[in-house]
């Protein structure tokens, strides 16, 4: 009989790939396989690693960093650590050779909706009163997340929430931690800070709505930030176990639908694969009817569509001639499959600049600005491009660009 001897490094390296594979879940397993091996090869040739047998890495003991976004990993003693200090910014580590710690256990938690039909734990059930069960509702209104269950899964999530009350100075949770809970407010104003380089920012607040907390579930990665309340208030928290039963796995399968859609957008062209999978988590879905105002020129800017089917016109009153008669809206652009709109008003940080109408039924992407924010730190650059643009038109239809800038 021929005996089949598993060569020395095939193990860890075939670990090492799935892992990533688990981690940003991409749509073409091959095209990955070849970036990833790419990176590695390359990663090797200039750490000048020496191949073991068989031509195996003997990797660094250190943490993975693929697409920049660190993975911690455990190394069994602190060999070595000082004197590879200088090269820990390059852009990729091979795999180590190494157990992966609680933290970001991506092999224990791999979330497949499909084999997880089964429901083996018990349902979490905290009672509330019918007054409690109000607030939540009226709180949970709005959260894209929960857009995806039907209405049985939502009596089940709201059954499994719990009421937090906090005071001001309260951390509701710390960068660095473990995921626990999802959150929603229900009322009270929060900062949300960031640690760079030693120095605490303040990166935005959620004030009296809004939810926080699910990146660290969904992705098993440490908690991104913390959270203090400014003020006392109320919160309603989610258990991790009842979140990635009913929210992920419904998430997932939105995230089947739409990753084909979200890959066609120009605009998400740009973006790493991973970041445009998680785009496609925090995206709510609306449908118009003909002729209804999705957006209102001068309202405060809270979302940003992109359009999924149908066809929506942009109008636009000139702000300059605010005072005339004939001032009546005018058709500046139509966005069809693909193109997106509501956007300047997030880069400018100033009112709707126009209008925006269903032509026809209308199905549109939606995406609140702070998951925006926090989810493409910032992807406004990309968009700020498309403003000389836009200006442009404006100085054709109205003589003057002067309606953006004000």
């Amino acid at each position: 009989a021929m005996s089949i001897e598993i060569p020395a490094g095939l193990t860890e390296l075939l670990q090492g790939y799935t892992v990533e594979v688990l981690r940003q879940r991409p749509p073409d397993l091959v095209e990955f396989a070849v970036q990833y091996f790419t990176r590695l090869r390359e990663s090797r040739s200039q750490d000048g690693a020496k191949a073991g047998p068989g031509g195996a890495v003997k990797a660094p003991v250190k943490g993975v960093v693929f697409d920049g976004e660190p993975m911690q990993t455990e190394s069994n003693g602190d060999e070595g650590e000082e004197d590879d200090d200088e090269d820990d910014d390059s852009d990729f580590e091979p795999p180590p050779i190494s157990r992966f710690n609680r933290r970001v256990s991506v092999c224990a938690e791999a979330f497949n909706p499909d084999e997880e039909e089964d429901d083996t734990e018990p349902r979490v059930v905290h009672p509330k009163t019918d007054e409690q069960r109000c607030r939540l509702q009226e709180a949970c209104r709005d959260i894209l997340l929960f857009k995806t269950l039907d209405q049985e899964q939502m009596s089940q999530v709201l059954d499994a929430m719990f009421e937090h009350r906090v005071q001001a100075k309260d951390h509701v949770i710390n960068q660095g931690d473990d995921g626990d809970n999802f959150y929603v407010i229900e009322r009270g104003v929060f900062d949300i800070v960031v640690e760079r380089g030693g120095q605490a920012l303040c990166v935005g607040k959620y004030d009296n709505k809004g939810s926080f907390g699910e990146l660290a579930l969904m992705y098993n990665t440490p908690r991104a930030a913390t959270i203090i309340a400014t003020n006392e208030g109320a919160l309603w928290g989610l258990d991790r176990v009842t979140f990635r039963r009913l929210v992920l796995k419904n998430n997932a399968k939105k995230r089947k639908m739409y990753e084909i859609f979200i890959e066609s957008v120009p605009l998400l062209k740009s973006l790493e694969l991973s970041e445009r999978m998680k785009i496609v988590d925090v995206i709510g879905v609306k449908m118009y009817h003909d002729g209804e105002r999705i957006i209102t020129q001068g309202d405060k800017a809270d979302c940003f569509y992109i359009v999924e089917s149908g066809e929506v016109r942009i109008m636009m009153k000139s702000k300059t001639k605010a005072a005339q008669q004939d001032n009546s809206e005018v058709e500046i652009a139509r966005c069809t499959r693909g193109q997106y709109f509501g956007e300047l008003a997030l880069v400018t940080n100033k009112p709707r600049a126009a209008s925006a109408y269903a032509e026809g039924e209308v199905k549109c992407l939606v995406m609140d600005v702070q998951a925006f924010e926090r989810l493409l730190g910032s992807c406004k650059e990309i968009m700020q491009r498309n403003i000389a643009h836009y200006e442009e038109q404006l100085v054709a239809l109205f003589g003057s660009s002067m309606d953006l800038r004000d």
